[in-house]
C-alpha cells in the first residue's frame, strides 16, 4: 500500500509499460504527481461527484476503509495476491500531447476531452461490473457504487510530453443489495479491452475535438495521429529512449556506490532530472514546470524550425477532416472487421472471444472508420454492428440459457472455416503406404551419424522416408530430430524422391538445409511459389490461390506458374520443420500444394513449445489424422560437467514440458531447486543483475548462452546493460558504430539478431550475429556461425536502422531452436517460453524468480510452469467454454442450460431461431423509437442521421422476415438436417474425403540400390 501512496504523490511513470493491477506493485511506474491532494470520483446509479483525498487518506482508501469516516467496506481480504486497486491508463496518440504543448487552446480542449472519456469509462465500470454472491459466489449482483481516484499526468518517465490518465480503480464496491465486497476481478480484467475501444473511439470521433483541431489547422490522418504534426513523433520517442538510457545508467552508478540501500522517491525523481538534462546544452539545475515545458518547446522548434511559421502565432489556416456520416457507413463491413480484430486477438484463448472483445472491436473500427459523430449517435450504431457481427461471423460455443458477456464464447466463422478446410486436405493426403524396414534405416543411420539412432529415432526416419501421404513426429527438445532428416533425406535419395525441408521461420529453414545439406526453404516461398498470396486487412487474413496467367494482387504482375526449381513431383517428400508454429491458414496452403503435386507431408515439431503468431492447431489436427505417427521421448541434448548424457535432467525435461496439474508442477519445481537450477532474488533489477552477470561468466569461459526473457523491453534493458559494461572493460570498439533499432549504438563485437527477411542481403529473421566491422557510411560486415562453417554479410544502415537490435537477451520466440552450452531464464516467463527458455542449455539450464522468500519462489514457479488447456477440436472448446460458463457469477434469474446434440455440429445453425426472432423484433422496436424521437430534429438539409435510422429499420425489417421463414422451413426439415449452403459444403467436402481417401497413392519412381531389399528391391 504504502507504494500506491509514493506512486500517486512522488513515483515515476511511463505509460507505455504494462501498469500493474496491485497497490504493492504500483510504485514501479508513473510519472510525477504535481500537488498534495488527489482526485476521488464516486460513481453511484451513473452520477458522478468528486472530492480530494490526502495522502492519508488515501491510504485509508487503498485499504479498503472509507477514507472520511475510517469505516472498513465489508471484510478485509488479507491474502498476499489480493488485488486492492485496479489501474487503467487512458492513452491518447503522442501528438495529441504535443499540440497541447505549443497551443494553450488545444491544451484545454485536450483535457476536456479526457475529462469525457474519463466519464465515460468510470460510468460503464459501475454499470457494466459485478460483485459475486451467494452459495459458492454464483450469483452476479450489480453495482450501486464505485470509487476511483484519478491520476493526472503530463510528462512519461522519460519526461516527454505525454499526457495521460491513470484511473484506479477500488476492489471494494457496493452492490445493488446495499452490501460492500469485492469486485469480480475477472469480468474487471476482461473488460479492459472495452476502455481502451472507448479511448480511441474519443480520440477520433468526438466532434468538439476534431472541430479543435480543424480551427487550429489541423487534422487526423488514418493511423490517428495529428497529421500536421506526426512527423514529430518519431524524433521525440527517440530522445525518450535516449533519455531512458541515460536514466538507467545514472541509476545503476547509483547502486553501485549504495549496494545496501534502495533509491528513494527523491533520488529517483533526481534520476529522472539527470536524464532529462544530459546532452541538453541549457541543462536545468531542478526540474520544474516551466522550464520542462520550455524545454520541450524548444526541441520541438529544433526538430521542425519552420513549425512555428506555419503555426502564426498558434493557427494554421483552419481546415477540415473529410465529414464522414453514420449513414455514409457499411454497417455489415463493419461487423466484419469487428470479428477479424477480436479473431486476431484471440490466438492465446484457443480462437475463442468474448462479447466484450467483440463490442471493443466495434469501436475500433467504428473509429478507424472516419465518422465524427455525437457519443449518443454512435451508441445505436456500435450495439448494432456488435449484433451483426454476432449474427453473421460467430459460432456460439455453449448452449447455456446465458453466458456472461466476458465469457470468451465465440468464434470467427471464418477461422472455423479455414481449420475445416485444412481438415478436409489433410484427411486427402492421410493415405498409408509402407515404411522403410529397420534394418535398411539402421545402416544408413550408421553411415550418416557417429551416434546410433535410438527406437525413436528409427521409427521416424522409417515413416518419413516412406511412402504414407501424411506422416506427424512429435517429441520435445534435444530429441535428435535434425539427426532423423539426415538420414531421411540420404533413403530418399537413394529412392529416386526428393526431399524438401520448409520451416514457418526462414531462420529455422536455412539451419535445417546446413544440417541435412540438401533443399530448404521457408513455408511462405514454397506455397508462394505455387501460387498462394495472402494478406491482412481490415476484414482478417484474405488468401488467395493464383493460376498461371492470373494477375498478382499484391504485386500487379502476372503469375507464370511454378518455376522449374520449386517443381515437387508425385512421391517427393515435404518435411515440416518447427511444425507446431505454423499457423491454420499456412498449414492449409501448405497441404494444398502436396494434394495438388501428389508429394506426401511430414510435420515435424512439438506442439508443447511456442505457438505460431497466428491462429495455432495444425500440428494437433495432423497428428489426430495421420496414419504414420511417431512419438520421440529420448532427450539426448543435455550434457553432466563430465561430459556424459545427463539423463536425469532429460527426464525432468519432459515433466517441465506437460505438467499434468498444480500438484505435479511444483515437484518439478523441488526438483530443479534440489539440482541448484533456481535461483532467488528480492527484485526485479536484482534479478536483470543476475542475468547480466552469468552473461558475463559464460562469455569468460569461452561458452555460448542464451537469455530468455518476458518482455522485448526487459530484453531491450538487459542489452542495454551488457553492452555498457563490455564498453567499460574495453570489449567493444568505440571508434565507429552503426545505428539500430530503438536508437541502440551497434559497435564491433557487438552481438545483434536481424529481425527481417533479406535474400540479397542473405540474411533470415532472427539471425544471430556479431557485428565485424562498422563502415563510415554506417553500415556493418557481420559474422554467423554455422554448421557449415562461418558465414559473413554486408548490413547496410537503412536495414540496421529498421530491422537489427542486439541480442545478449532475447524473449523465447527469439531463441527457439537455438542450442547453446548455458540457457537462462528471467522472471515472468511461462508455460511454453519457460519450457523454451530451460532446454536451450546443453551443460545448464537455469531460471531466476524474484520473490521475497524460498517458499514463495516455489510457488510463483510452479505456478509459472502449468499451462492453460490446449483446445484442438470444436468439442474441447465447447466443454472449455461450459466450465467457464458454470464458474462464472450469473444474475440469479438465470440457470445454465444442459448441452444438446445439434450443437456438436461445426457450426451454430441450429441454435435456437426463436431467440433470433425476439431479439430482431426488440431491434427493430429500438430503431422505431430513435426513429420517432428524432423526427422533426434535423435540417431539412442535412437528414443523414434519420436517412440512417430509417434505413437501419428496412435492414431489421427484412432480416426479420428471413428468420421467420428459414424457422418455417425448419419445421418441414428432420431435426438433423442442416438447411442452409454450409449443408451442402460440409456434404462437397466429404464427397472429396472420400474420393481421396479411395484414390491410389501415387507411386515414386524407384531405384534400386545395394542397401535395398536385396529379394523384391522393395521396402
Amino acid at each position: 500500500m504504502e507504494s500506491a501512496v509514493a506512486y500517486a504523490f512522488e513515483g515515476t511513470c511511463d505509460a507505455s509499460q504494462a501498469h500493474a493491477h496491485t497497490a504493492h506493485e504500483a510504485v514501479e511506474s508513473a510519472a510525477h504527481y504535481a500537488g498534495d491532494t488527489v482526485t476521488r470520483w464516486t460513481v453511484e446509479d451513473g452520477q458522478i461527484s468528486g472530492d480530494t483525498l490526502t495522502a492519508s487518506k488515501l491510504r485509508a482508501w487503498i485499504d479498503g476503509r472509507d477514507p472520511l469516516t475510517d469505516e472498513t467496506h465489508g471484510r478485509a481480504d488479507m491474502s498476499e495476491k489480493a488485488n486492492l486497486i485496479f489501474d487503467s491508463t487512458i492513452n491518447t496518440p503522442k501528438s495529441f500531447s504535443i499540440a497541447a504543448m505549443l497551443n494553450p487552446e488545444l491544451a484545454l480542449e485536450f483535457s476536456r476531452l479526457q475529462d469525457r472519456l474519463r466519464d465515460r469509462v468510470v460510468v460503464k465500470w459501475q454499470t457494466e461490473l459485478n460483485a459475486r454472491r451467494g452459495a459458492g459466489s454464483k450469483v452476479m449482483e450489480s453495482l450501486a457504487r464505485v470509487e476511483v481516484v484519478e491520476l493526472n499526468h503530463e510528462r512519461s518517465r522519460s519526461l516527454d510530453p505525454h499526457s495521460h490518465r491513470h484511473l484506479w480503480l477500488n476492489a471494494k464496491v457496493q452492490g445493488a443489495d446495499g452490501k460492500w465486497s469485492n469486485v469480480d476481478s475477472a469480468v474487471m480484467m476482461k473488460f479492459q479491452p472495452i476502455v481502451n475501444g472507448e479511448g480511441e473511439l474519443a480520440a477520433r470521433t468526438d466532434p468538439e475535438w476534431i472541430a479543435a483541431l480543424n480551427d487550429n489547422g489541423l487534422t487526423l490522418n488514418a493511423q490517428g495521429e495529428i497529421t500536421e504534426l506526426a512527423h514529430l513523433v518519431r524524433p521525440m520517442s527517440r530522445r525518450s529512449n535516449q533519455i531512458e538510457a541515460n536514466r538507467s545508467a545514472r541509476e545503476a552508478e547509483w547502486r553501485a556506490l549504495n549496494p545496501d540501500r534502495e533509491p528513494s522517491p527523491q533520488d529517483v525523481a533526481a534520476f529522472d532530472a539527470w536524464a532529462w538534462a544530459k546532452d541538453r546544452p541549457n541543462k536545468p539545475g531542478d526540474l520544474d514546470e516551466l522550464t520542462w515545458a520550455q524545454q520541450v518547446r524548444d526541441e520541438i522548434a529544433g526538430l521542425d524550425p519552420k513549425l512555428g511559421k506555419r503555426l502564426k502565432d498558434g493557427r494554421l489556416k483552419p481546415t477540415m477532416n473529410e465529414r464522414v456520416t453514420v449513414a455514409d457507413l457499411d454497417r455489415d463491413r463493419l461487423a466484419a472487421q469487428a470479428v477479424a480484430w477480436a479473431d486476431a486477438r484471440s490466438a492465446r484463448s484457443n480462437d475463442r472471444f468474448s462479447l466484450f472483445d467483440l463490442r471493443a472491436g466495434a469501436a475500433y473500427m467504428v473509429a478507424a472508420s472516419g465518422v465524427v459523430a455525437e457519443r449518443s449517435t454512435l451508441d445505436e450504431l456500435l450495439e448494432d454492428v456488435t449484433e451483426r457481427a454476432v449474427g453473421a461471423h460467430t459460432i456460439s460455443l455453449s448452449d447455456a440459457e446465458y453466458v456472461p458477456a466476458h465469457v470468451k464464447s465465440l468464434r470467427s466463422t471464418a477461422t472455423v472455416q479455414v481449420k475445416l478446410d485444412l481438415e478436409a486436405e489433410l484427411a486427402g493426403l492421410a493415405v498409408d503406404g509402407p515404411e522403410v524396414p529397420v534394418d535398411v534405416v539402421g545402416a544408413i543411420a550408421a553411415r550418416v551419424s557417429e551416434n546410433p539412432l535410438d527406437a525413436g529415432q528409427l521409427k521416424a526416419a522409417q515413416l518419413i522416408a516412406g511412402q504414407a501421404g501424411l506422416v506427424t513426429v512429435t517429441g520435445p527438445a534435444g530429441t535428435g530430430k535434425t539427426t532423423i532428416v539426415q538420414v531421411v533425406k540420404r533413403s530418399l535419395d537413394e529412392q529416386g524422391r526428393r526431399l524438401l525441408v520448409v520451416a514457418p521461420s526462414k531462420k529455422a529453414a536455412n539451419v535445417a538445409g546446413e544440417a541435412i545439406g540438401g533443399d530448404s526453404s521457408s513455408v511462405h516461398a514454397l506455397i508462394r511459389a505455387y501460387g498462394w498470396r495472402w494478406q491482412t486487412t481490415a476484414e482478417g487474413e484474405q488468401w488467395t490461390k493464383l493460376n498461371p496467367g492470373d494477375t498478382d494482387p499484391t504485386t500487379g504482375a502476372i503469375y507464370r506458374g511454378v518455376p522449374e526449381e520449386s517443381v515437387l513431383r508425385p512421391g517427393d517428400r515435404i518435411v515440416v520443420d518447427e511444425a507446431g508454429m505454423m499457423d491454420l491458414y499456412t498449414a492449409r496452403a501448405v497441404a494444398h500444394v502436396a494434394a495438388s503435386t501428389g508429394a506426401g507431408i511430414a510435420m515435424v515439431g512439438d506442439h508443447l513449445q511456442l505457438n505460431p503468431v497466428g491462429h495455432s492447431g495444425a500440428m494437433a489436427l495432423a497428428h489426430r489424422l495421420a496414419p504414420a505417427t511417431a512419438e520421440l521421448s529420448a532427450v539426448h541434448r543435455f550434457r553432466t560437467a563430465a561430459g556424459n548424457s545427463d539423463v536425469e535432467y532429460a527426464a525432468l525435461s519432459l515433466r517441465l514440458r506437460d505438467p499434468k496439474d498444480l500438484v505435479d508442477a511444483t515437484a518439478v519445481v523441488d526438483e530443479l531447486a534440489e539440482r541448484n537450477l533456481i535461483v532467488r532474488v528480492d527484485d526485479d533489477r536484482a534479478a536483470r543483475d543476475t542475468l547480466v552477470d552469468r552473461w558475463f561468466t559464460a562469455h569468460g569461459l569461452g561458452q555460448s548462452i542464451a537469455i530468455t526473457t518476458s518482455t522485448n523491453e526487459e530484453a531491450q534493458a538487459i542489452n542495454d546493460e551488457i553492452q555498457r559494461l563490455r564498453i567499460e572493460r574495453g570489449q567493444l570498439e568505440l571508434g565507429r558504430a552503426a545505428l539500430g533499432q530503438h536508437d541502440q549504438h551497434l559497435m564491433v563485437g557487438d552481438r545483434i539478431q536481424t529481425r527481417k527477411n533479406d535474400r540479397e542481403a542473405g540474411v533470415a529473421n532472427r539471425d544471430d550475429w556479431t557485428i565485424l566491422s562498422v563502415k563510415r557510411d554506417g553500415s556493418i560486415r557481420a559474422m554467423r556461425e554455422g554448421e557449415l562453417g562461418n558465414e559473413v554479410v554486408t548490413l547496410d544502415a537503412e536495414y540496421l536502422a529498421d530491422s537489427a537490435h542486439l541480442a545478449y537477451a532475447s524473449t523465447a520466440h527469439g531463441i527457439q531452436g537455438t542450442t547453446v552450452d548455458v540457457a537462462i531464464t528471467g522472471p515472468g516467463v511461462t508455460g511454453a517460453g519457460l519450457y523454451v527458455g530451460m532446454t536451450r542449455g546443453k551443460r545448464a539450464n537455469e531460471v531466476v524468480v524474484a520473490a521475497s522468500s524460498d517458499e514463495k519462489a516455489r510457488v510463483e514457479l510452479a505456478e509459472a510452469i502449468v499451462r492453460g488447456r490446449i483446445e484442438n477440436t470444436l468439442e474441447e472448446s465447447k466443454v472449455a467454454v461450459e466450465h467457464e460458463v458454470s464458474v462464472a457469477a450469473k444474475p440469479a434469474d438465470r440457470t445454465v442450460a444442459a448441452w444438446t446434440d445439434r450443437f456438436a455440429r461445426p457450426f451454430g445453425h441450429e441454435r435456437d431461431l426463436a431467440g433470433k426472432i425476439a431479439a430482431t423484433e426488440a431491434s427493430l422496436a429500438r430503431n422505431l423509437s430513435i426513429a420517432n424521437r428524432t423526427a422533426g430534429f434535423y435540417d431539412p438539409e442535412d437528414q443523414s442521421t434519420n436517412r440512417s435510422a430509417i434505413a437501419n429499420i428496412e435492414a431489421r425489417k427484412a432480416k426479420l422476415e428471413q428468420l421467420r421463414l428459414e424457422a418455417a422451413l425448419r419445421d418441414q426439415l428432420p431435426v438433423d438436417q442442416l438447411s442452409d449452403e454450409a449443408a451442402q459444403r460440409e456434404a462437397a467436402r466429404a464427397q472429396r474425403r472420400t474420393e481421396r481417401r479411395l484414390a491410389p497413392a501415387p507411386q515414386p519412381a524407384y531405384i534400386p540400390t545395394k542397401d535395398n531389399n536385396p529379394t523384391t528391391g522393395m521396402f
